[in-house]
């Protein structure tokens, strides 16, 4: 059996990680989750998640300074989600990769992951053959 995809929810909210670990697991993904931004960082460099759902509204640290953060050292796909609707342009400013504002459809967030995983799948496919065709 493949290994699952790894999902990473920061939320400062309990009970929308309680919602979108159910959803997520039922659709086949393993999911860490934190309330804290404090977390964030720390478990993304020890659980290696393939993806990472971003709320921006926390404190002390907000969903943009991990971000920005994030971007210093990895190109992990990140999806903003948050209820503010504006927000969407301004997360992809800053390096997220996709952005759904609350409240959503399970369907909507996990079509919306599976996107960014397949485009992540075929740039590190094309990468891999591109440095296969310059070794030669």
């Amino acid at each position: 059996m493949a290994n699952k995809q790894r999902v990473l929810v920061v939320d400062d909210e309990p009970g929308v990680i309680r919602f979108v670990k159910i959803n997520l697991a039922l659709a086949g993904f393993e999911v860490i989750a934190t309330t804290s931004g404090e977390e964030a960082l720390p478990l993304i460099q020890s659980k290696k998640p393939d993806i990472v759902l971003l709320d921006v509204f926390m404190t002390p640290i907000t969903g943009f300074d991990i971000l920005m953060e994030l971007r210093t050292f990895s190109k992990l796909p990140v999806i903003v989600f948050t209820a503010r609707n504006d927000i969407g342009k301004t997360a992809i400013k800053e390096g997220a990769n996709g952005f759904i504002s609350k409240p959503f459809k399970p369907n909507e967030l996990i079509r919306k992951i599976r996107e960014i995983l397949e485009t992540k799948k075929t740039e590190h496919q094309d990468e891999s053959q591109a440095a296969s065709s310059t070794e030669s």
